[in-house]
């Protein structure tokens, strides 16, 4: 394997970089439903103060004809390209306390490679523990708080948090592969899959940040100014019942969706909150006609609203 240390490059404020601090991470790439790892991402890096103290290898990293960064084309001429990128930032909570943040895009290529550079990173800051997010698309409702699935050995975090616990094949990402990393050398690691409403998997569902947020408190005991996303989550809750209200398949829907979850809450025979009565999930052709009728009808709407404005 190539040197990890090839890979980033430090900046002059590493060297102020306390030591002990959380690491916190979340990547965007092979999935993010409803947004949850952006949305995140973002919230704290307009909200919280932070600097960059490492930057990974952008060409090195990434496949940009898969993910091809975005330029602007100004009549005439191109202007303001900006190539993605994967930093290491020190941030500091509501209440100033100090973190580790690992943000941008999960990588393409060499795998090994940057999670050794991570637990390089990881050594040379003494991290006392590493909390990684991602959310994926599930049927469960959008009017029951988001479940989580939680990994790792925080035993703690596990107990009382995790609400489904499958056993089952799945698409890694590199954030696995860290967490396994770290578990063999016996290192304090907990990654949190948040189990969001197939039905928003591709909107921004402030929902899900929040959920985001709320876990990782929950393992490094950061606090974080949250205010603005909830009023965020309650308007955007407030549409979409409005147009389940509108919509009797879509209503059908949810109301199945809520059934499954209470009942397997609830301590039900159900192996999970995401099957039917026989035990089955929906199929991804069911998942995908209820998703295109769900945005046919905001599209619908949209034009509506601006038609009468």
């Amino acid at each position: 394997m190539l040197d990890p240390a090839e890979l980033y490059e430090l900046t002059s404020d590493a060297d102020g970089v306390p030591e002990g601090l959380h690491l916190v991470a979340g990547l965007t790439g092979f999935a993010d439903a409803g947004g949850a790892v952006a949305q995140f991402t973002d919230y704290l890096l307009t909200t919280l103060d932070h600097t960059v103290i490492a930057s990974f290898d952008t060409d090195a990293l990434l496949d940009f004809r898969a993910r091809r960064p975005i330029i602007y084309f100004d009549q005439d001429h191109l202007t303001n390209y900006q190539p993605p990128t994967l930093r290491l930032y020190l941030a500091h909570d509501e209440i100033g306390q100090p973190f580790l943040y690992l943000a941008g895009f999960e990588p393409d290529f060499r795998w090994e490679q940057f999670t050794a550079a991570v637990m390089q990173l990881v050594d040379r800051f003494t991290v006392a523990s590493t909390t990684w997010v991602h959310a994926i698309p599930m049927p469960v409702p959008h009017t029951r708080p988001i479940g989580v699935t939680v990994s790792g050995n925080r035993s703690d975090l596990i107990e009382n948090r995790s609400v489904w616990r499958p056993h089952t094949q799945v698409a890694a990402n590199v954030l696995h592969l860290l967490e396994y990393r770290l578990q063999e050398r016996g290192a304090s690691t907990v990654g949190y899959v948040l189990l969001v409403p197939h039905y928003l998997g591709d909107t921004e569902f402030p929902a899900a940040a929040l959920s985001a947020l709320e876990s990782t408190s929950a393992s490094t005991g950061l606090i974080f100014p949250t205010d603005r996303l909830r009023g965020a989550n309650r308007e955007f809750v407030a549409r979409i019942d409005d147009q389940v209200r509108d919509n009797p398949e879509l209503a059908k829907l949810v109301g199945t969706l809520e059934q499954r979850y209470d009942a397997y809450m609830e301590g039900s025979t159900l192996r999970s909150p995401l099957t039917d009565e026989d035990g089955e999930l929906p199929s991804a052709d069911e998942i995908a006609a209820e998703l295109e009728n769900f945005l046919a009808l905001r599209r619908s709407r949209s034009r509506d609203d601006g038609a009468s404005a």
